[in-house]
């Protein structure tokens, strides 16, 4: 196999890293890995608050390594899942960042909705914002 079959591969770790850089940038954390994380909690807890089409068409607007890590322990029967409170979210985006010494909460989240913002189309982003919770919805900025 040439190295010019692979280039799927090469665009979706540029991509994946231009996602991430942008994300850190607007957090203005030094840790790519941090903002990886903060991202990766963020998308899954959209997806599980989501109908199975809207996920399906949300995920394919990203680079592959993101949307693997978006469906990675994903379990469509659990979902969408019943908590519609926004303290509720950000507790579960939290759960797994508590060791991050950068970690603010809503403000870090807002962070990911812009970074979404910027990478997906507006089309899509409609719907999956009309597909969130009324208050998870509303912490997402104009």
């Amino acid at each position: 196999m040439s190295a010019q079959e692979l280039e799927v591969i090469d665009h979706t770790v540029q991509l994946t890293h231009e996602w991430i850089n942008e994300l850190r940038d607007r957090l203005g954390w030094t840790s790519s890995r941090d903002a990886l994380r903060l991202l990766r909690q963020t998308m899954t807890q959209i997806r599980d608050h989501l109908g199975h089409d809207e996920v399906a068409q949300f995920a394919a607007q990203m680079p592959l390594l993101i949307r693997g890590m978006f469906y990675e322990g994903w379990r469509p029967s659990h979902t969408p899942v019943r908590e519609r409170k926004a303290e509720d979210f950000i507790a579960a985006v939290g759960e797994r960042l508590d060791d991050m010494q950068d970690w603010r909460g809503v403000e870090d989240i807002v962070a990911v909705f812009r970074t979404l913002d910027n990478r997906i189309s507006e089309g899509e982003l409609r719907d999956v914002k009309a597909g969130l919770p009324r208050q998870i919805r509303d912490l997402w900025p104009d």
